[in-house]
């Protein structure tokens, strides 16, 4: 029998200057996506990120009045190693964020203040794949991104966002989806690579309470492995692989 073929990823568009990465928790970005960050701010493309919580109830040993400054410091030292400045906070409940028109008007009113080309976001599907369940926070806030991406184009959606000054943005091309099962396209992860571990590792006391291994080898080799895979489907070259939603 012959092998199966295996479909290749195709390459991201690049013809674009801005991006928004609008995700639910602090290091959401880290684990994968971080290294094709890089590469855009390498290329002097501007990122920003936002997030719709401070990740308040990520760690069960430490309180949340005291845990969502920790993170939000990490995350944003964790922006600062693949180039990002400028991040930003919802400030939706950790662990219960609601799918609805509250999370799709702040996320419509962060692409019309930003006005990207390219929206990036984490899987919004029930699964990672087979029976690995998504979190509900991973689920609303990349079902309402992909939503907002559409909202934040139309003056009759929120009208209370022009009247704040926030004028509709329909300049959104792309929405890309990291962490899908269902990947399209891939950036090449080989000069980020290094900077996504590094940037991983600024959330140290999450990473430290999740698992007893050495912060470096776990983030070192979690980050690898998942490049080397979708490498597998993009000239054996190490990747970050998304799923592309035209607009």
């Amino acid at each position: 029998m012959t092998e199966p073929t295996i479909s290749q990823l195709q390459p991201m568009p690049d013809d674009w200057q801005r991006a928004l990465a609008v995700v639910a928790h602090p290091d959401d970005l880290e684990y994968g996506c971080a290294a094709a960050i890089a590469a855009w701010t390498d290329a002097g493309r501007e990122v920003s990120y936002v997030l719709a919580t401070r990740g308040e109830a990520g760690i069960d040993t430490v309180d949340p009045a005291r845990c969502g400054p920790l993170r939000e410091r990490e995350q944003r030292a964790s922006a600062a190693v693949v180039g990002v400045s400028e991040v930003a906070f919802l400030d939706h409940a950790d662990g219960v964020i609601e799918y609805g028109p509250a999370l799709r008007r702040d996320i419509a009113a962060a692409i019309r203040r930003h006005r990207p080309e390219l929206v990036v976001t984490l899987n919004h599907r029930d699964t990672w794949g087979g029976s690995a369940w998504n979190t509900p926070d991973h689920v609303a806030v990349g079902r309402a991104t992909l939503d907002a991406a559409g909202d934040a184009g139309n003056r009759w959606i929120f009208p209370e966002l022009t009247e704040q000054g926030l004028e509709p943005w329909d300049g959104v091309r792309w929405v890309a989806v990291a962490g899908s099962d269902a990947p399209t396209h891939a950036v090449d992860a080989t000069a980020g690579l290094e900077r996504a571990v590094r940037s991983l590792l600024e959330h140290r006391t999450y990473i430290e309470a999740l698992t007893d291994e050495d912060p470096e080898t776990y983030a070192r080799t979690l980050l690898t492995g998942f490049a080397e895979e979708a490498g597998k489907r993009f000239g054996n070259r190490s990747a970050v692989a998304f799923e592309l939603f035209p607009r």
